[in-house]
């Protein structure tokens, strides 16, 4: 039982414990997508992880997708961030951002004037998104031309230099749920005739070179990456031959010697097996060319399923998402099988204080 709670070294980045605070959008960052205090005092608070991953960042304009979402490409934001984790730091936790760009999971008004959403094709997502008037039905994006794509991967190469400036132990690109670099790996919408459309070494070619960039600017043993084989999230559908795609993905990630990478298994806060799926052959894919390399799971994991998964080699940290929003102190419920909090739904996403830094700590 006790494997969960020792620590673990994860590339650069030592942990105090296997469990990780899974990445959860909260919308509550200030004017100029910048965190403020609530996010200092939020994040403090759950120190105690293992690891914290933040809420998905987007690393440009273009790149947001709901409202009030922090950024990490302006200065004011990496200052905002310092303070997050300058105060995560002194309570004796490690933290990493999760770089984001939403793709077409987007609306004209969180963007810039006369901008619209962009992915790998033009069709619009049967999707809603956060918005100053509440859930709206996101816009019809673009396709990115081929002679953008260098100017994505910048945002995302700047992005993590940003991050290390901000104070952060490293980063995480988020390559799930149907954003950006996942609208580009599935067939199920990726349509281009191009270098990034077509085969599977075509499709993903742009999350190879966000990553290539990625560690290049912050080296391998403070990078991760999160990946989502099969979730439906954001009307993404399955990809004709999914194992192949990511069995392709982990393989050309592994020699990367990445400080981990997360995967979510099944649908994305919702069923573990929807969809048949080996998830067990990408880890060993994964582990054989970056023993090193930490694996992450995540996915609708309770206490039982945690201590089961790390006693038995399937994974090395064990990601938590909501259980954190409501037990700043989980890993110490975690550890004394204690009561959870149950998490107040309605305060999720926007909003001050309430539901977001109340929850009660144990006596």
């Amino acid at each position: 039982m006790q494997t969960l709670f020792t620590p673990f070294q994860a590339g650069d980045i030592a942990l105090a414990n296997r469990i990780v605070m899974a990445p959860l959008t909260r919308n509550r960052a200030l004017p100029g997508r910048i965190p403020g205090d609530l996010q200092r005092e939020y994040y403090r608070q759950r120190a105690s992880a293992g690891l914290i991953v933040t809420e998905a960042s987007q690393i440009s304009p273009e790149g947001q997708g709901y409202l009030d979402t922090p950024g990490i490409y302006s200065a004011e934001q990496v200052a905002g961030w310092r303070r997050v984790t300058d105060a995560v730091h002194a309570a004796g936790g490690k933290i990493v951002i999760q770089l984001w760009h939403v793709g077409r999971i987007s609306h004209v008004s969180l963007l810039p004037e006369g901008m619209v959403p962009v992915s790998s094709s033009a069709r619009a997502a049967n999707a809603k998104t956060y918005t100053a008037k509440g859930f709206e039905a996101v816009s019809a994006p673009r396709a990115l031309r081929s002679d953008e794509l260098p100017r994505i991967v910048a945002d995302y190469r700047a992005a993590a230099r940003n991050a290390i400036a901000a104070g952060f132990d490293g980063v995480e690109v988020h390559g799930a749920n149907g954003y950006l670099l996942e609208q580009f790996l599935r067939d199920s919408l990726n349509d281009r005739s191009d270098a990034y459309g077509g085969a599977i070494a075509n499709r993903a070619r742009l999350m190879l070179e966000v990553m290539d960039a990625v560690v290049g600017e912050i080296g391998a043993g403070r990078t991760g990456v999160r990946l989502s084989p099969v979730t439906p999230a954001n009307d993404l559908g399955q990809d004709s031959d999914a194992q192949a795609l990511y069995g392709h993905v982990v393989e050309k990630l592994a020699p990367m010697k990445l400080a981990y990478l997360h995967l979510i298994e099944g649908a994305t806060g919702g069923p573990r097996d929807a969809v048949p799926f080996d998830f067990e052959a990408l880890r060993r894919v994964f582990k054989a060319a970056n023993p090193a390399g930490a694996w992450m799971v995540n996915n609708g994991y309770d206490r039982t399923m945690a201590i089961a998964a790390v006693e038995q080699g399937r994974a090395d940290l064990v990601a938590f998402g909501k259980p954190f929003i409501s037990n700043p102190d989980l890993v110490r419920r975690l550890r004394e099988n204690a009561a959870l909090n149950e998490p107040k739904r309605e305060t999720f996403y926007g909003g001050g204080a309430a539901g977001y830094t109340d929850y009660p700590v144990l006596a």
